[in-house]
């Protein structure tokens, strides 16, 4: 049927470009713990990962819901509707506490100089649930679909 194939399509699309970026995103920021080089650069690539991130959990909510639509809330759809909850609550965090702060520092010249360690943690521990998020979401639709 075309609309499930056009569902499970965005929903893919959705994977594909918001895993991609966060991977990305992700390697930049590890680069930068202790390099004050990567800190800047992770600064400038957030400017383009964001919005990728954010049009792929909209994919994903798009796709899931046209192709999941005659499912029951339980099992992996239910895991689904969790982990989007989950990863905008985080990308709310993200993009409104996190990047105000980066582009600040930018603004002020300091977007070279290693975050406070604090800013680290905290930004370690959201790209963490971010990464499990993403990737077991993406394991439950190959489960899914197997």
């Amino acid at each position: 049927m075309f609309i499930d194939s056009l569902g499970l399509f965005l929903l893919l699309s959705g994977f594909v470009i918001g895993l991609g970026a966060v991977t990305v995103i992700d390697i930049h920021g590890f680069l930068g713990i202790r390099s004050a080089y990567w800190t800047q650069t992770t600064t400038r690539v957030h400017k383009v990962t964001k919005p990728l991130i954010w049009i792929g959990i909209l994919l994903c909510i798009i796709g899931g819901s046209i192709y999941y639509r005659f499912e029951t809330l339980s099992g992996v759809v239910l895991y689904h509707v969790v982990a989007a909850t989950i990863l905008i609550l985080n990308g709310i965090f993200l993009s409104f506490v996190v990047s105000p702060y980066l582009l600040e520092r930018e603004r002020q010249r300091r977007s070279e100089e290693l975050l406070d360690r604090v800013w680290q943690i905290k930004i370690a521990l959201s790209l963490l649930v971010s990464d499990v998020l993403w990737w077991s979401s993406l394991i439950g639709l190959a489960l899914y679909l197997a």
